[in-house]
């Protein structure tokens, strides 16, 4: 069975590397979450708390 120089090793472990970021990255930014709606924030009506001891 012929050996890969260590060389060889390398360059491979950086390909597959370089190729599992650039995958990251585009399932990553390809995302675009929606923006929280303003109006169901500022309808959320809040009690006062009035505590009677």
């Amino acid at each position: 069975m012929p050996q890969m120089a260590p060389i060889s090793w390398f360059l491979l472990f950086i390909v597959f590397s370089g190729t599992l970021l650039v995958f990251n990255f585009l399932n990553y930014y390809s995302f675009l979450p929606s923006s929280p709606m303003t109006n169901y924030q500022q309808s959320i009506e809040q009690k006062p708390l009035n505590w009677k001891w």
